[in-house]
């Protein structure tokens, strides 16, 4: 038998198929170069902003002048963090931003959970209509409502306080509260219904077997919502400034993103004028980035594990 003969033998046209696109049990080699070099084009667009943040923010002033400094910067120059939250006020702005975000956020956790099980496991007259107004609400642009709503804040008093974000909330109107209720309601909807029953043969009324069963069993819905609220609440400097700080008079309330859109005018009021050591520059500015996201960075560190198992358990997707 000779080589080509070997060869055509060896690499028939099934044997080609599987190793290039696989079988039911294994995938092929051909598949794979394809999924993963997917992966990487598109981890990289999303690292790569991250990543040139980083080595940005430890360059010092020769580093951004010195042509030949791509991403490795001469040495770790801290200073560009120390000069960053000292403009920035960071733990102060800390502390205040994760009570701007933290307290919408349980507000919208508790309506929107007690909401969503009531669409879930209840029939009432008009449930589709306000199924529809739900869903209507959540398309409709908040730059609609956003006028009118500052004026109500405006005559009601509390512009400027935390009770913009707190009263929306509590009355499931929170920011975002109609894509949390649908994740409750699609949630309830999948726990049996023998245990609601279940519950009642022993006795427990609809409140026991909402909080004894129901809120137990719904953990990954409630990881899901707390990290997207607390983000989108976190993220969200335009609102924050018009209804927490208020327009006509400033509070005391402020966060590291509403800091770090206003990080210029902060840092040249703060910083010493002439000294090259201190000027502004692109480092300082990406230092007062990284520090405005480090938060939610280590959050998602902590939570990554229970945040992917809550997204697919959850069904966010509506599938």
């Amino acid at each position: 038998m000779t080589a080509a003969e070997t060869i055509k033998k060896t690499f028939t046209k099934e044997k080609l198929h599987q190793f290039v696109f696989g079988t039911r049990e294994k995938q092929g080699v051909g598949k794979q170069l394809v999924i993963y070099g997917l992966l990487i084009c598109i981890g990289f667009i999303y690292l790569y902003p991250m990543l040139y943040m980083l080595s940005t923010s430890f360059m010092n002033r020769d580093d951004l002048l010195d042509t030949s400094v791509k991403w490795l910067p001469s040495t770790l120059y801290l200073q560009n963090y120390v000069d960053a939250a000292k403009s920035m006020d960071f733990w102060m702005s800390l502390a205040k931003g994760i009570l701007i975000a933290g307290l919408p956020t349980l507000c919208n956790l508790f309506i929107c959970m007690v909401v969503g099980y009531g669409f879930a496991r209840y029939d009432f007259k008009g449930k589709k209509i306000m199924m529809g107004i739900l869903i209507f609400s959540y398309i409709l642009p908040s730059q609609v409502t956003m006028i009118p709503t500052y004026v109500l804040y405006n005559k009601m008093g509390i512009l400027g306080t935390l009770w913009t974000f707190i009263l929306p909330a509590v009355f499931g109107n929170g920011l975002n509260a109609p894509i949390f209720i649908l994740i409750f309601y699609q949630f309830f909807r999948q726990v049996p219904k023998v245990l609601m029953e279940a519950a009642a043969i022993d006795g427990a009324g609809h409140f026991k077997a909402f909080f004894r069963i129901a809120v137990p069993s719904a953990v990954p819905a409630i990881v899901t919502v707390v990290l997207f609220s607390f983000v989108w609440y976190w993220n969200e400097s335009y609102l924050t400034e018009l209804y927490v700080q208020g327009l006509a008079s400033k509070s005391i309330w402020t966060n590291l993103v509403v800091q770090l859109k206003n990080f210029d005018t902060a840092f040249e009021s703060k910083a010493v004028t002439g000294d090259t050591a201190t000027s502004l520059n692109e480092s300082v500015r990406m230092a007062a980035t990284t520090l405005s996201i480090l938060p939610l960075l280590l959050m998602y560190l902590v939570l990554q594990k229970q945040f992917v198992e809550s997204i697919d358990r959850a069904g966010i997707t509506g599938e």
